[in-house]
């Protein structure tokens, strides 16, 4: 049986642990990255969250992902691919750092400013974070073992939100047709 979902209340250490999981990654990729962003809820003062790090490492082109497996594979992340997300490649993490999940996106991906949206979107609506959190946590205990069915049942409303800080309908469409549940 899959691991259950649990999400808890904002915790103030997550930006602290980003921190050290970005001071050990910076040095490998600083010489080609553009950056390395904190998204996800976790990145949310405030918003309950799965306790689990999401990382974007960006890139400016598709010529620099092989490096960034390679020089990422030295401390130990598995590269995982796309996952079927364009722009977006996965990666496993070392099993003894913080839980994270760790993706090296395209400058331009839908992906990433998919990620950049909802969270900057999130900080700057409490209301909207509030009824976010609460939901999750709904589906958390609705889903606790499936977490297709959960990344789905929240889809209307961050696509909602998405659509509030300009993505276009297509954009929408595609992220949407991403967070289905797979059979």
């Amino acid at each position: 049986m899959p691991q259950p979902i649990v999400v808890v209340d904002y915790d103030p250490s997550w930006p602290k642990v980003f921190e050290r999981l970005r001071a050990l990654i910076w040095p490998v990729v600083q010489d080609f990255a553009l950056g390395i962003e904190h998204v996800g809820s976790t990145s949310v003062p405030g918003l309950a969250a799965k306790p689990i790090i999401d990382m974007d490492v960006i890139v400016a082109s598709p010529a620099q992902i092989p490096l960034a497996i390679e020089r990422l594979g030295t401390l130990g992340y598995v590269h995982r691919g796309n996952l079927g997300i364009e722009g977006r490649e996965a990666f496993q993490q070392p099993a003894h750092l913080p839980a994270h999940h760790l993706y090296v996106c395209l400058q331009d991906s839908v992906s990433l400013r998919n990620h950049l949206a909802l969270r900057d979107y999130l900080r700057s609506h409490p209301e909207a974070m509030q009824v976010y959190g609460a939901l999750k946590k709904r589906l958390a205990q609705e889903h606790a073992h499936d977490i297709e069915a959960y990344i789905e049942a929240k889809s209307d409303l961050i696509l909602s939100m998405l659509a509030q800080t300009g993505f276009q309908t297509d954009q929408i469409a595609t992220i949407r047709e991403q967070n289905r549940a797979k059979p």
